[in-house]
């Protein structure tokens, strides 16, 4: 009985979170409906939809996402405006135009991220459904398109509102506290995994390879989180630069702990202890941080002072070797990537307290244009494909098969080599979801006369799919039902019983969607091992551009397109060639660094040579170059020359670890 009890309460709270989803989501489109139905607009399932579409388990990634819906409803409503206007009775033009603006929002939907990539996707199927709207059976656009863009504007409007106000009054909302979680977490293991490298000087090297790409991937996992907890607080959203720099932070952290293993690898065993000993001693214990994550989440302030003060003793220590200044600076900037990530914590978890906020925002790079075109192409020609055949076929619902085609092609798109299978859950879900409308219009509401009765049939199935969008299997099969059950059922006021009407809607919601999954078919994204090669073939030509020209570069913007690329970088990559990512990353921050001082020690000639042989991908004449330069260097007794020779041993290490990759490709 006992063992009974355990079961059923275990079960309960499993059930329990999904199961109020549920809920959750069917008030939002219950009271999205009757504010429509109340306000007598022409097509008041767009309410209810767009509350369905909105309503997210997280309460701020519910709200973020209502906010960029309706940020890119009113771009796509403008777009298609302004289309209409420039093709006001000339169909195949305005088909023509509609694709292209299909293609150029896919694009964006690819570039972007998170629910700015929902926003572009938004853009472009609200223009496909405003346009459908104007379309007679085969006919081109009416000229109604002012009137229908406000229309369909208010409505998704109304479904956003509706949303926001159920969640927020039922959801208190806990993306802050969980983002600090995460930080914490994964900032106390790099910082304790570091100092145990530290410790045990380089032994072990392999394994902590594992380490450092698992914690890569909780780093990049951050960027989602970021987005939810901004969208519960406006406070977020003002000091954003702070939170993106934390994240920015623990990569360059990471990138610090893989050069000090490469190096204390490479170096004499007891000449790698010393050293190592001699630079963990300068760190003081409370900067070490091995202990529970929970430390950093209670005093982020007090413990940023003693990494403060470590990282500053560490930069201003006096050395005699190069491979000693090295460990040392790159100790230093792990501890610098860890005051980064402190500051995020402050904020996170000291709302009281006065942030200073730094200027500007992630400035946005384009990690690589290639998966952008493919998926505007797609999208251009699946657009463009629907509504031949529409024309053909003359089909009364083709304009509604052209819009959720447009739907399927641009919100699954960024899914990359996930979204075919992605798209045949949508149509599948959405084909479930047709049935159970069919069975909700034709065999509960005929015996229905109040909006109460309506609201209760409607939650038998609204309930039970939002309980599994919020659990982890099949969800995208449980969005599809969620999002597609109102616009299948298309309540009005009254209702219409038409059989016919109803299944060439259906079909039409069906097959635009299987047109879209079958476009990723014959249009398949590229291959996870692809975009790979192409991204380390793209870094290995910027670092040549950067040798080149070094003055068209700066610090910032390097590493800022190094992380946006490693960002992208497939899960199916291996960790060689994430190895290979951060070593480019790395070789070209440090040959920036080497160029602003060249000139001030006299070797900038010397060093313009040694890193030619490395554009050509020579790598062993330009290692002999480099190892020339750093004899220069030390004859030269400056004392700022020590520095610029840890930077060379840096790069060194990196060129000759990786050899294979940094000449492959090369001009001869």
């Amino acid at each position: 009985m006992v063992w009974n009890s355990a079961r059923l309460a275990d079960a309960a709270k499993a059930i329990g979170p999904p199961l109020l989803f549920g809920l959750r989501l069917w008030l939002s489109v219950c009271l999205a409906l009757y504010i429509a139905f109340w306000l007598e607009l022409d097509n008041a399932y767009w309410a209810g939809t767009s509350a369905a579409i909105v309503c997210q388990p997280s309460l701020g990634a519910s709200l973020r996402k209502g906010w960029f819906r309706m940020v890119g409803t009113v771009i796509g409503a403008v777009a298609i405006v302004v289309l209409t206007a420039c093709f006001p009775q000339d169909r195949a033009p305005f088909l023509i135009c509609l694709a292209l603006w299909g293609a150029a929002c896919a694009l964006f939907a690819t570039l972007l991220r998170n629910f700015a990539s929902y926003a572009a996707a938004l853009a472009g199927f609200t223009a496909a459904i405003i346009a459908g709207d104007q379309f007679g059976a085969t006919g081109g656009p009416n000229g109604e398109a002012f009137t229908l863009a406000v229309m369909r504007v208010s409505e998704i409007c109304i479904g956003i509102v509706c949303a926001g106000v159920v969640l927020a009054s039922t959801d208190f909302g806990g993306a802050r506290r969980k983002l600090a979680s995460l930080i914490a977490a994964v900032t106390a293991e790099i910082a304790g995994r570091f100092s145990a490298t530290l410790a045990v000087a380089g032994a072990g090297f392999d394994e902590t390879q594992v380490v450092r790409r698992e914690l890569i991937r909780r780093v990049i996992a951050l960027d989602p989180v970021i987005d939810e907890a901004m969208g519960e607080s406006s406070e977020l959203r003002y000091h954003s630069p702070v939170l993106q720099d934390a994240v920015s932070g623990l990569l360059s952290a990471m990138a610090g702990w893989r050069t000090a293993a490469v190096l204390l690898l490479n170096l004499p065993q007891e000449l790698a202890r010393r050293e190592a000993a001699d630079v963990l001693a300068r760190v003081p214990q409370e900067a070490r941080l091995e202990g529970d994550p929970t430390r950093w989440m209670t005093d982020p302030i007090g413990l940023r002072r003693g990494v403060d003060a470590a990282a500053r003793g560490l930069i201003a220590l006096r050395v005699s070797a190069p491979s000693l200044r090295l460990l040392a600076d790159q100790t230093a900037q792990v501890l610098a990537g860890v005051l980064r990530a402190l500051d995020g914590l402050a904020l996170l978890t000291d709302p009281h307290r006065t942030h200073s906020r730094r200027p500007g925002g992630r400035r946005p790079y384009i990690p690589d244009w290639l998966p952008s075109l493919v998926n505007g192409g797609r999208a251009f020609v699946t657009i463009c494909a629907v509504s031949l055949f529409w024309i053909i076929t003359q089909w009364p619902s083709g304009a509604s098969a052209i819009t959720f085609a447009t739907v399927g092609v641009l919100v699954l798109a960024p899914r990359a080599d996930q979204a075919y299978a992605a798209a045949i859950s949508f149509m599948l879900g959405t084909g479930i979801s047709a049935i159970l409308a069919a069975i909700v219009a034709f065999a509960v509401l005929p015996r229905l006369e109040s909006f109460v009765a309506f609201s209760l049939a409607i939650g038998i199935v609204l309930i039970p799919a939002g309980a599994g969008v919020a659990q982890p299997r099949q969800t995208v099969a449980f969005v599809a039902m969620t999002a597609n059950f109102i616009p299948l059922l298309a309540p009005a006021n009254p209702m219409s019983y038409d059989t016919l009407q109803f299944y060439n809607s259906a079909l039409a919601i069906v097959g635009g969607l299987g047109a879209a999954a079958l476009s990723f078919r014959l249009i398949p994204p590229l291959s996870p091992a692809y975009r790979t090669r192409r991204l380390l073939a793209l870094s290995l030509r910027d670092l040549r551009r950067l040798i080149i020209r070094p003055v068209a570069w700066a610090g910032d913007d390097w590493e800022g397109l190094g992380y946006s690329r490693l960002f992208v970088m497939p899960d199916e990559a291996t960790p060689l060639q994430r190895a290979h990512l951060l070593a480019v990353l790395l070789v070209g921050a440090e040959i920036i660094q080497l160029y602003r001082s060249a000139g001030r020690l006299g070797v900038a000639g010397k060093l313009a040579s040694a890193l030619e042989f490395l554009a050509r991908g020579d790598v062993a004449r330009a290692v002999a170059g480099l190892t020339g330069l750093d004899s220069a260097l030390a004859a030269t007794g400056m004392p700022a020359a020590l520095r610029a020779r840890a930077r060379i041993l840096a790069v060194s290490e990196a060129v000759s670890q990786h050899a294979v990759y940094f000449g492959t490709g090369a001009a001869g």
